[in-house]
């Protein structure tokens, strides 16, 4: 009887063991990482509908934003009319930014990071203004009204900017998804264009290149090109092949191709050129750039240098390589010591167990 008790109380010391290394293998298997989750907007309405009002001065009425060709120091106002379909009132934000390029290769019109280029004579957002927002009670229709107020001097080109029209609930949760967060839905807002032009002078892009440099896109190590279309005329189809070379030689590093790309007026673009996973090593590298725009082309070739700081920090960050930190000793420790203090209770348990029981068959001996 002894015997089959003990092997009971063996087996169930056996058993916890397996279930506290599974336990052990679970919780350091799982990512450390909370799990994403999507979350669809309920309905596809926007809750609001807008109509470009076109004014005499603009220059194409097929088409579905502002092109206006204006005098110096005119001053026009025009409209846009705004429609809530629905049985509720809704907020409608407005926000008005000057045309942007981003790294991709397209332009943006809603707010962002993205500074003005050195080039850029006249800024958007200081010559057209409006409201932040516009209320529109259940089933109302309003005009929003946009002042302009143009420059004195004259000019070639176009001044290029748009609207932005969102609900305050949307743009909450974009600035939401923007900051890190995992919801994933649909997200609505209008951007109509406005370009101001004082002439029809035909103006052909001009890019001029400003730096290369060392950062991160995503976390991983990345050389960015930085250059920028400097004529007041947007930039079409765009293509451009950069490769990075050690100072002095010809063996290719990385490189990077990409075609279909625009840019916006006075505008500059971060172009990226992956590093495929390698560290950063400080020293010199060549940048060898060509850009072509229809049967035009540009071509440059610029030095620049990856410091020891900024080696170390990228490599540090960069969420592709695999750091050079050995073993994290604390936390093997600590599993060992859990998975010991275990055993030995364990053994303390079954201890103790095996002298009661020894006493129980002394008392009944007696």
């Amino acid at each position: 009887m002894m015997v089959t008790k003990m092997t009971k109380i063996e087996r169930g010391r056996i058993s916890f063991v397996k279930f506290f290394l599974t336990s052990i293998f679970l919780v350091f298997a799982l990512p450390l990482n909370g799990l994403a989750t999507s979350e669809e907007n309920s309905g596809t309405a926007t809750g609001f509908n807008y109509q470009v009002d076109f004014p005499e001065n603009q220059t194409d009425t097929s088409l579905g934003y502002y092109d206006l060709m204006m005098t110096p120091g005119q001053q026009q106002t025009i409209t846009l009319t705004l429609n809530n379909p629905s049985e509720e009132s809704v907020t409608v934000n407005l926000d008005l930014n000057g045309a942007k390029t981003n790294s991709n290769g397209v332009i943006e019109y809603a707010a962002n990071n993205i500074e003005n280029d050195p080039s850029l004579a006249y800024d958007f957002t200081e010559i057209v203004s409006g409201p932040d927002s516009v209320e529109l009670a259940a089933g109302e229709t309003k005009q929003l009204e946009l002042t302009i107020q143009m420059p004195e001097a004259s000019f070639d080109g176009v001044i290029a900017g748009g609207l932005v029209m969102q609900r305050p609930e949307e743009e909450a949760a974009q600035s939401d998804d923007a900051s890190g967060g995992s919801r994933v839905g649909n997200r609505y807002r209008y951007a109509v264009s406005i370009l101001l032009r004082k002439s029809d002078v035909e103006v052909a892009p001009e890019l001029s290149f400003n730096e290369a440099f060392a950062e991160q896109q995503n976390y991983r190590n990345t050389i960015f090109v930085n250059y920028s279309n400097i004529a007041a005329t947007y930039v079409n189809g765009l293509t451009v092949q950069a490769q990075i070379s050690e100072s002095g030689s010809s063996q290719v590093l990385w490189e990077s191709r990409k075609t279909g790309m625009r840019m916006a007026p006075n505008s500059f673009m971060n172009f990226p050129i992956s590093m495929n996973g390698d560290r950063m090593t400080p020293g010199t590298y060549t940048a060898h750039i060509n850009a072509y725009v229809g049967d035009q082309s540009w071509e440059w070739t610029e030095e620049f240098e990856i410091t020891q700081e900024e080696a170390d920090e990228f490599n540090e960050r960069d969420v592709g390589l695999v750091q050079d930190r050995g073993f994290d000793w604390q936390i093997i420790a600590m599993i060992v010591g859990g998975f010991l203090a275990v055993v030995l209770l364990g053994f303390l348990v079954v201890r103790r167990i095996r002298k009661q029981n020894k006493k129980n068959r002394k008392g009944k001996r007696k």
